[in-house]
């Protein structure tokens, strides 16, 4: 251990090693920790598979260094790589959520109230520990000055090395390693620095392909199936959409708890349709708002590099006025050539506080919003999406007013694993209370209006509250539980929307309990506002079954 603190000079390749154990060690301790917990990790032999794997990772950390890290940037380079792997740790370790494009992007499109909310003392903790102290060692340690040639030579002979290694541990105990990643996929996305380097290569090399391509317009032969008469006649629709409000705790989908008091009184009234088995396109914003606004569908979606218009594109061109109010970090895109406004610059004390508004603020702009939109458009028909904050976490607390915390005590860290389980539950409980409030609320506006009106909530991804270890959201989509994909979904047409489409709430009704998804959104909107296009598909309308003489 002494030669650690030694003053004289490293050779630039010794100290390149020492940088490739701190990080295949220290800087993989999740990855550990998730195989030694493994039920298969018992005994001599998951010993051998598990020393094999730490072998088989510092191999790998070392051939990654060796061809990237020259002695000219060998201070700078080891500091960036210290922080990657221990901010990529700190969230596996606290959340339980693996490190993949999806959640790269998460961390791209994030704003400063996201961030405000991830930071706690802990997570400075973390980075004293995993970048700060062994950073000012790093940064300390004297490097002899070698020729390149020198260098050169040397960090090839290693590299050799470590393939060969590599190879010799992979042939050796190929059989159970394959075993464990195919038993055990999350392991893929766990490996540090190989998982963030991935993910972020893999998104920027995607966005730029779609960057690269002109946005495809959709929907051009989009028209009105019939014109209204005057403003009175159009329509007004409302498309609220939730933020990590998952079905399992949602009470009109019988949760023990009803947290959809407001909503459910409106159920009773016959008016009000509630959607139980709804999957999601995503389980991040960044994933399944564009998809869910697309004509694609989650599949198609997925597997296309080429960027299209999208739903709000679709509706204006019918001749719609088209609104997007934002109470979150943007609209991913969706939202771009229609008209939009944001609550973040509004200080209005009752509802806004530290830089954050409570949902509530986008009803009470909603008036002065439609007043400025163009009145011939108004005239045909309105569309409105409000983008509500929700139930985003860690910081469930601060998603609700006072009056809301019906249910206490509550989690308030955004360190999760700092707070037992029934305290997390109020917080993010109460948070769905408030979205339910809301909801109701704008419904309760739409009915005092003198025209056709409408609205659906759908929220964009569920959340994991520590079921399994897990926290949050955005795991890969074919790992990920039912708690980040299951969501709830709720339409609720007025009296007169209901005469003029024709529409028999009982039909309605019967469509409840069908499985349903994002990939409806599109088309079912389409037939709400009644906008006529070659892209409507009708198997794909909740709507479609209930339409007059069916």
């Amino acid at each position: 251990m002494k030669s650690l603190f030694r003053k004289q000079p490293w050779h630039p390749t010794t100290l390149l090693m020492v940088l490739a154990i701190w990080l295949s060690i220290a800087g993989n301790l999740p990855m550990w920790l998730t195989v030694w917990q493994l039920p298969e990790s018992q005994g001599l032999k998951a010993l051998t598979t598990l020393g094999s794997l730490i072998l088989i990772l510092l191999s790998m950390v070392s051939w990654l260094l060796l061809l990237l890290v020259w002695p000219k940037w060998l201070k700078p380079a080891g500091l960036v790589f210290m922080a990657v792997v221990t901010s990529s740790s700190y969230f596996m370790l606290t959340y339980n959520v693996v490190i993949d494009p999806s959640m790269i992007a998460n961390v791209v499109h994030t704003d400063a109230r996201e961030v405000r909310d991830l930071l706690s003392w802990r997570m400075l903790g973390a980075l004293l520990l995993g970048v700060v102290l062994p950073g000012i060692w790093w940064w300390r340690q004297p490097v002899r000055p070698l020729p390149f040639k020198s260098v050169f030579l040397r960090q090839l002979l290693l590299f050799v090395l470590a393939w060969v290694m590599m190879f010799v541990l992979v042939w050796a105990s190929f059989q159970d390693l394959a075993s464990l990643m195919r038993n055990h996929t999350s392991l893929r996305y766990m490996a540090n620095p190989f998982n963030s380097l991935y993910a972020v290569t893999r998104l920027f090399v995607g966005q730029a392909s779609q960057a690269a391509k002109p946005l495809q317009p959709i929907g051009e032969d989009a028209k009105l199936l019939s014109t209204p008469a005057s403003e009175k006649e159009a329509p007004l629709i409302v498309l609220v959409v939730g933020e990590t409000v998952r079905a399992a705790n949602f009470g009109l989908s019988g949760y023990a708890r009803q947290t959809t008091p407001e909503l459910y009184k409106l159920k009773s009234q016959g008016d009000l349709v509630y959607f139980s088995d709804v999957s999601s396109c995503g389980t991040s914003t960044q994933t399944s708002l564009p998809c869910m606004f697309s004509h694609l569908g989650k599949a198609a979606y997925e597997n296309s590099a080429q960027p299209y218009e999208g739903l709000l594109d679709v509706l204006q061109r019918a001749g719609l006025a088209v609104l997007w109010i934002d109470n979150q970090s943007g609209c991913k895109g969706v939202c771009d050539r229609v008209s939009q406004w944001a609550t973040q610059a509004l200080k209005v004390p009752e509802l806004c506080q530290d830089g954050e508004c409570f949902d509530e603020i986008m009803l009470q702009e909603l008036p002065k919003q439609l007043s400025l939109l163009d009145p011939a458009k108004r005239a045909k028909g309105t569309v409105v999406v409000m983008h509500q904050m929700g139930s985003h976490g860690p910081a469930y607390y601060k998603r609700t007013p006072q009056a809301f915390k019906v249910f206490k005590p509550e989690c308030q860290s955004s360190a999760l694993q700092n707070c037992p389980v029934d305290q997390i539950a109020n917080a993010y409980d109460n948070s769905v209370l408030y979205a339910d409030h809301v909801v109701s609320k704008t419904v309760k506006w739409l009915q005092a209006q003198s025209r056709p009106t409408a609205l659906m909530y759908l929220s964009d991804h569920g959340e994991s509250l520590g079921e399994k270890g897990l926290y949050l959201h955005g795991m890969p989509y074919r790992m990920a539980p039912r708690e980040q994909t299951h969501v709830p979904m709720v339409a609720w047409l007025s009296k007169p929307m209901q005469q003029q489409r024709g529409w028999r709430m009982a039909c309605l009704q019967a469509q409840a309990d069908k499985p349903w998804s994002h990939d409806n959104l599109f088309h079912s909107m389409l037939d709400l506002a009644q906008v006529s296009t070659q892209l409507a598909k009708p198997e794909l309308n909740i709507f479609g079954a209930c339409a007059a003489g069916r």
